[in-house]
């Protein structure tokens, strides 16, 4: 398991060979590392900080949504809800989300702000995207009111059909300056 930790940027980590018990574990080693005791985890010099919930931290959500992928599940009424699953893509590219935020990767990387609708807050909200072009890969953070620092909202593998053009409509829409 702590093999995933010697790995780098293009590499996938090596996780579905493994129980999900030991998957969590090297998966939670690597999020450690890179994030959770990261104290240089910062962008443009602004340092990032896991989403808040109900006002607090919550590093065990924060990982949990970088490995898991919302999934619709209908009950036998007929009704639908939303739960996380686990997303094998998410998951083995972990690690690409310290790389990508400290600017490391040579290619075709695009950072941009837009101005988008945040369904649960219920307002528009800036979001600055690192978007890697050649392996289909983006992280998402959120600019705090203070300007100062950002929260991580996500970061994914862009694997659903409608994804890349979804990813190039909001290049088009991008702010003037990266925010």
């Amino acid at each position: 398991m702590t093999f995933n930790q010697i790995k780098k940027y293009p590499e996938l980590l090596e996780i579905m060979t493994m129980s999900e018990f030991q998957r969590k574990k090297s998966l939670r080693a690597v999020f450690d590392r890179d994030i959770t005791f990261n104290d240089a985890f910062t962008f443009f010099s602004k340092q990032i900080h896991p989403t808040k919930a109900d006002g607090e931290i919550d590093l065990g959500n924060v990982f949990n949504h970088l490995i898991t992928e919302d999934e619709e599940v209908t009950r036998e009424d007929g009704s639908t809800y939303i739960r996380r699953v686990f997303e094998k893509d998410r998951a083995q590219r972990l690690h690409w989300i310290k790389p990508h935020v400290d600017q490391a990767i040579k290619g075709a990387i695009h950072i941009f702000s837009v101005t988008e609708r945040d369904r649960k807050k219920r307002k528009d909200v800036i979001r600055t995207y690192i978007f890697n072009s050649d392996e289909n890969y983006v992280v998402v953070l959120e600019p705090q009111h203070s300007n100062i620092d950002y929260y991580l909202l996500t970061a994914y593998y862009l694997n659903k059909d409608y994804a890349p053009k979804q990813m190039k409509n909001k290049m088009k829409k991008c702010l003037p300056e990266v925010y």
